[in-house]
């Protein structure tokens, strides 16, 4: 067995309470890349995050697995393909932010019901914001959470526009949204619309929700004007 290091390794000193240790170590070292690192070599790692060599080797390994670093030809490593694709989808969020949730809060308060923004997250739909009904009889989402996406308006509205079959998704790609009661959970209506940016990009689904009594007709019109306001907003 390795003796036991006589000083803390930076992920020691900064420990998540409760966390994994594995992955508190994993994190250190994709904080030791700072401004102009265009790569790093294994005993650089290990004297940035005071973690020995053969630890460093495993976790890079791991790490290399999910495309968070990649060795270079010269046998050093450099952030991974997969830091690009999070950081992009972080900014997108950012920058969605400013202009989506004012629309959703403007939404949620003419209607005084729940709204959502979903995005297509492989086989599932992320709730990326999430606006709440001020009444108690509310579907329960929030933002963060993972929805099927076979199943429920927001669902239907992402897959329709990423070219998916059947008749349903024919029909919503004619209407330009969809209406539908108990998709996803029985007695909740929702009603969602696309949202699209500049090249016919598709964004996301603009989602109202609502349970059954509550319903209007007012409500489709209302999402529907909301889904083109931002799509306008966003070039779209």
């Amino acid at each position: 067995m390795p003796r036991k290091s006589s000083h803390a390794s930076v992920a020691d000193d900064n420990a998540a309470p409760g966390g994994a240790a594995a992955v508190d170590r994993a994190i250190s070292l994709l904080a030791a890349f700072r401004p102009g690192d265009r790569s790093l070599g294994v005993s650089e790692l290990a004297e940035r995050t005071r973690l020995y060599n053969s630890t460093v080797l495993r976790l890079l390994a791991s790490l290399a697995h999910g495309g968070l670093v990649q060795r270079t030809p010269e046998g050093r490593w450099a952030l991974g393909p997969e830091i690009a694709r999070l950081a992009a989808l972080h900014a997108e969020a950012f920058s969605l932010e400013d202009l989506v949730l004012p629309e959703m809060r403007a939404l949620g308060a003419r209607t005084q019901e729940s709204v959502a923004f979903h995005v297509r997250q492989g086989d599932q739909r992320l709730v990326l914001f999430r606006v709440d009904s001020p009444h108690l009889l509310r579907d329960h989402v929030r933002a963060g959470d993972l929805l099927p996406l076979n199943r429920g308006a927001g669902g239907r509205v992402l897959m329709a526009f990423a070219g998916a079959r059947g008749k349903l998704h024919e029909q919503v790609r004619r209407d330009g949204y969809v209406a539908l009661t108990g998709d996803r959970v029985a007695g909740l209506v929702g009603i969602s619309a696309p949202v699209w940016r500049t090249g016919h990009e598709l964004v996301g689904a603009l989602t109202l929700t609502v349970p059954e009594p509550r319903a209007k007709p007012a409500f489709v019109d209302a999402l529907r004007a909301s889904a083109a306001r931002l799509t306008k907003a966003l070039g779209g």
